[in-house]
């Protein structure tokens, strides 16, 4: 086994350690909007980050690309059902030594429930199951079955609207290595705000912070975000946004893109 193979593997399960909160492009917090009894929405996103640490010892050079493609359909006014799959590829480059692996990773079902709507703001829950459609050798998926769940605030204060994420995901693991040295339980937070520029241009913030995956830190992946969405058409709208970490375990920077349509 090359030095760089346990290295890369914990990389890789940084990148896809709890299932995806599908939020409005390029965010990571998502809204409590649905789409709709009948609506459906497609989204396209990639990202591509940078990333220089120490893992186990060793200097890491990183390069990740994550590409992803969500499906939202409204089963009721007030609830949708989503699913999507990541693709990734990732380069290491350890003492020299490069390696790569890439791959779908685990397929993320969603149920994004809209339970209150009114003064306060709107408020939606959204359960989520990993199914293992990555491999969990390669570090692209966890094997098992894993869940969570996510609390969903938002409110509009003039001309800003807000966002709030509270999660829970539990992750389960078939290698005995990765339920030998990862967490089980990770919660993550994090804070959106968007601001309308013009009828078509929205300027759009994003903070947020999650569990390590790793038992043995104690320092959590933290992230901001900045970015715009232009809407192309009534139903299609394009992003972009620049993404950095806030603390160590968080790539360095990552550049997003993103084309959202509506049907």
């Amino acid at each position: 086994m090359h030095k760089a193979t346990p290295i890369l593997a914990t990389l890789l399960c940084l990148a896809l350690l709890a299932p995806p909160v599908f939020a409005i492009q390029p965010l990571v917090t998502d809204d409590a909007g649905t789409e709709g009894k009948g609506g459906m929405l497609l989204e396209f996103s990639n990202e591509l980050s940078w990333d220089r640490q120490t893992v186990e010892g060793e200097k890491v050079r990183a390069r990740d690309n994550q590409t992803a493609f969500t499906f939202s359909y409204g089963l009721l006014d007030n609830l949708d059902l989503i699913f999507g799959v990541p693709y990734l590829y990732t380069r290491a480059k350890v003492a020299g030594e490069v390696e790569d692996e890439d791959g779908p990773g685990d397929l993320v079902l969603e149920v994004k429930w809209r339970f209150y709507e009114g003064p306060l703001g709107a408020f939606a829950l959204k359960p989520a199951l990993t199914f293992p459609t990555g491999d969990e050798h390669k570090g692209l998926g966890s094997g098992e079955v894993s869940y969570g769940l996510t609390f969903i605030a938002t409110k509009e204060f003039d001309p800003i609207d807000l966002h709030l994420n509270l999660g829970y995901a539990h992750q389960r693991y078939k290698l005995s290595e990765d339920r030998f040295e990862n967490r089980r339980h990770i919660y993550s937070a994090s804070l959106a705000a968007v601001r309308a520029l013009t009828p078509d241009l929205d300027l759009v913030a994003d903070i947020g912070i999650e569990s390590h995956e790793s038992k043995n830190s104690d320092l959590h992946p933290a992230f901001g975000l900045a970015g715009l969405v232009y809407s192309l058409a009534d139903n299609i709208d394009l992003d972009c946004g620049f993404k950095f970490g806030l603390s160590r375990p968080e790539a360095d920077y990552a550049l997003l893109v993103g084309l959202t349509w509506s049907l």
